[in-house]
């Protein structure tokens, strides 16, 4: 039986970006319908952010108890070395994005936020049919705030199935493979592919260009090309993965290298990682009429779309494709919908990845910043010297800080670092650009000693020659 329901604010997906929407939405009176076919959490929550991170702790913390086993290190030793059961792992990952994603229900349901389980399909801008458990929904709104989110893209030729996976099923493996085949070396896949290591397995990546994390200058990268190094992880660039077979039950990835020759390499597992693609199909988005960038909805600084009182945000509206903008861009949006004076406007947006060691990156690089126009002085500061970083044996990773101010004003214009633990960082550097933080400002706040936030000090004061803690 097919029901009828009007709301003042439909929101479609329950990922970071809808979830927040919808409960700034209740939060702010507004009569709000969340749709997901899924549990609430979206990606980030369910197949991606978390589970991935609870993972990479886990496969660190086996790696750091493997290393104490026989002599030991630091006066610890273990008998034997330790175990892993990556089913039981699996089993604690899930139980975290249980208990998360029931949270997220729960501020819904505070916020006054009515959840239907099912798939939306537009009729309009306005009207769309659920899908739901318990039978057909006609439901017209007001407003509607798309936030259907993102898919792993599959390789034309390489479709996914056992033995070729993406990184959804690479969180969900009851056992290591012994031989992991990882396509693209960019955040993703070295973030699984190093937790893997970590846990034992033989790593290759197939990176068709010439370098890994493009995204990030190679000042930055390298600390991570030597953790690659000294674990014995081969990375194969300027390769092209063509196919897949199956020899003796073991996939085989076919690649031209850079001569253009066709190679092969097998393993276990082949991981396929080579983005994320918006989902703007299969609900009816041509019945909306929005303008289209490329296979991203078009939004202006408010998330607008082309057709009135229909917004979109997070990964449907493009890079970066990062849940706490999503986050950002959807309690935005609510607050507009409910008449407050709003719009996207950040001077930067955090990037942070997970590898070994970490990266953050807070808005321009000195060769971006240089490609602007700016006159700019760089300050970099070495974890080496930094005595919290020693105590953790982080400071010899080639980790540090580096800091980006334009030579006039002093103005900061960027921060980025590498080591362990630097995401934690990325909250004071995002701070530091969001308030026009000049090089003094960080350089005169005291920082707690010893903490590894004293780099980001160092840093700003090696900005004009003024380190202290350096040679």
């Amino acid at each position: 039986m097919n029901t009828h329901r009007k709301c003042k604010v439909l929101v479609v997906g329950g990922g970071p970006g809808g979830y927040v929407a919808a409960i700034r939405a209740g939060q702010l009176g507004l009569d709000t319908v969340l749709v997901e076919g899924d549990r609430c959490g979206g990606t980030c929550l369910i197949r991606g952010c978390i589970p991935s991170k609870a993972l990479i702790h886990a496969a660190t913390r086996f790696e750091e108890l493997s290393a104490h086993a026989g002599s030991g290190k630091m006066g610890i030793s273990v008998t034997s070395a330790p175990e892993l059961d990556l089913a039981q792992t699996v089993t604690w990952k899930d139980g975290i994005v249980d208990r998360l994603s029931g949270g997220v229900e729960g501020l819904l349901q505070k916020a006054g936020v009515e959840v239907i389980k099912g798939w939306a399909s537009f009729l309009d801008g306005k009207t769309c049919e659920i899908e739901a458990e318990d039978g057909g929904i006609t439901m017209q709104a007001e407003h509607v705030i798309l936030a259907n989110g993102s898919s792993v893209t599959e390789l034309p030729g390489i479709p996914f199935g056992e033995n070729v996976i993406s990184s959804t099923e690479a969180l969900d493996l009851d056992e290591v493979p012994e031989e992991l085949v990882v396509i693209g070396a960019g955040y993703i896949g070295l973030e699984l592919g190093i937790a893997y290591r970590k846990l034992g397995a033989k790593v290759t990546f197939v990176e068709g260009g010439d370098r890994i994390l493009p995204l990030y200058d190679k000042e930055m990268t390298r600390p991570i090309q030597q953790w690659l190094k000294k674990h014995d992880v081969e990375v194969i660039f300027n390769a092209r993965a063509q196919s897949v077979d199956t020899v003796e039950g073991k996939p085989v990835l076919s690649y031209s290298n850079s001569a253009g020759e066709v190679e092969t390499l097998s393993g276990s597992k082949v991981l396929v990682t080579i983005g994320r693609k918006p989902n703007t199909s299969g609900w009816g988005l041509e019945n909306i009429l929005v303008d289209m960038n490329g296979p991203f909805i078009n939004v202006d600084k408010q998330c607008r779309t082309a057709t009135k009182n229909v917004w979109a945000i997070g990964d449907l509206v493009g890079e970066p494709m990062l849940a706490h903008k999503a986050s950002a861009q959807g309690e935005m949006v609510a607050e507009i919908i409910a008449g407050h004076r709003r719009s996207f406007d950040p001077v930067a947006i955090p990037a942070v990845c997970f590898t070994e060691p970490e990266i953050v990156s807070v808005g321009l690089t000195p060769d971006e910043a240089r490609e602007q126009g700016m006159d700019v002085t760089v300050g970099k500061f070495p974890f080496a010297a930094i005595g919290k970083a020693l105590t953790m044996e982080a400071g010899t990773d080639g980790g540090f800080v580096r800091i980006t101010a334009r030579s006039d004003n002093h103005q900061i214009v960027g921060i980025q670092a590498v080591g362990a633990h630097v995401a934690e960082l990325s909250g004071e550097f995002a701070l530091a650009l969001e308030m026009g933080a000049l090089v003094d400002d960080l350089a005169q706040t005291i920082h707690v000693h010893p903490t590894l936030s004293e780099a980001t000090m160092e840093a700003s004061m090696a900005t004009f020659g003024k380190a202290i803690h350096t040679a």
